[in-house]
Formats: structure tokens, C-alpha cells, sequence
């Protein structure tokens, strides 16, 4: 993704959230100054331009590939704090909220499916981005779960608990930058005592004089 592209993009997300019958190709040209030919030739039409929108904004929850064979708690803790933090941001901004809210509005009518290409681009991608990261934990010996997408959900439920339903139904919780850290943090050592293995946490395994 280019810069420019990136920018058109960011028009796209601000005419989806302010009105959705607005998004036409002829009104992001015109928000983003440049031509319909061009986003024709970049994203092939209004359906692939919504889909790239809405992949655009879940980018903004990374995920850095690890190396299982030089891989500590350290650097997997860091990761996944990295990635609670990054997904309470982008989830309590204006753009997601309006946005979901859109996607929830679009359920079972007969619209376009904004929904399913929500939970395709959003939640979905993220499960895959966020998978590959557990399962380096896994195969390093410093996380222990059966399934791998049991314990993704497991993480989104200890990150968002009942913030983006909170935040749907109007609702403001205090979310700031040491709100969503404090929150990312004990999200992330929740998820530890959950599926982290003693040895790793830095507990020693040893025998009691009664052979426990």
C-alpha cells in the first residue's frame, strides 16, 4: 500500500462513516482529488474499494512475526501487549465505532453484506495475523493450548471484554493511552496465567522434600 493510496483510503473511511450512501466512486475521487480511473484501476470497483477500506483500518492492529527457535517470554509478551494495545486503539476511535455500527446496521437487510466483509477483514484477519503469533509461542515451549483459535478468542475476550459493546451502544469508557495500556497489560498477563507454561514465567520446577 502506497502512501497515496493510503490517503484515498482515510477519504474512503471519512464519507463511510458520515454516510454511507455517499461512498461512490465519484465521491472519493472528489474527497481524495484524484480521479475515478485511478481507483477503478487500484481497486477494481466499489465492492473491492470497501474492502480494501476496511482492511485498511484492521491494519492498524500488527502483528511481528516471531522466530520460534530464538523466541523468550520477553519478546512474546512484548508482541502480544503490542497487539492488545494497537486493537483497543483502533477499536474506541470514531472510524471503527461508526463503522461497526454501519456493519451492524447492514445485518440482515438487503444491502450490500458490509457485515460480512467486516468480520472477513477485521475480526477473521486478525485471528489469522494473531494465530501465527501463538503458535510460535506454542512450538517455543511458552504457551500450552489445545486449539489455536480457542485461545485467540480467549485473548479477544480478555483484551475487549465488553468495551465495543459498550462503545456501539453509545456508551464513552475511559479509554485513553494509559487506560488501553493498563488494560492491554492485564489483558496480556490474564492470557499468560491462562496458557503460559511455569517454566517459562521464570518458576523453577523443583521437588519438595516430599517428592511433589
Amino acid at each position: 500500500m502506497t502512501r497515496r493510496q493510503g490517503e484515498v483510503l482515510d477519504a474512503a473511511l471519512a464519507l463511510l462513516v458520515s454516510d454511507d450512501e455517499s461512498l461512490t466512486m465519484t465521491a472519493v475521487a472528489r474527497r481524495a482529488s484524484c480521479s475515478k480511473e485511478t481507483l477503478y484501476k487500484w481497486f477494481g470497483g466499489r465492492d473491492g474499494l470497501l474492502t480494501a477500506t476496511v482492511q485498511w483500518q484492521a491494519a492498524k492492529v500488527r502483528a511481528v512475526p516471531l522466530d520460534p527457535q530464538t523466541l523468550d517470554r520477553a519478546r512474546l509478551e512484548s508482541s502480544l501487549l503490542g497487539f492488545a494495545t494497537d486493537w483497543l486503539t483502533v477499536l474506541s476511535g470514531e472510524t471503527s465505532i461508526a463503522l461497526n455500527r454501519l456493519a451492524v446496521g447492514h445485518a440482515g437487510s438487503d444491502r450490500r453484506d458490509l457485515g460480512a466483509i467486516v468480520l472477513e477483514n477485521g475480526p477473521a484477519a486478525m485471528r489469522q495475523r494473531l494465530g501465527g503469533v501463538l503458535e510460535a509461542g506454542r512450538r517455543a515451549g511458552l504457551l500450552a493450548f489445545a486449539d489455536t483459535g480457542e485461545a485467540f478468542s480467549t485473548f479477544f475476550g480478555l483484551t475487549v471484554r465488553d468495551t465495543q459493546i459498550r462503545l456501539l451502544l453509545g456508551d464513552r469508557p475511559t479509554l485513553d493511552a494509559a487506560g488501553i495500556e493498563r488494560a492491554a497489560r492485564t489483558a496480556t498477563q490474564q492470557f499468560f496465567v491462562l496458557f503460559g507454561t511455569s517454566e517459562q514465567a521464570g518458576v523453577s520446577s523443583r521437588q519438595t522434600p516430599s517428592g511433589a
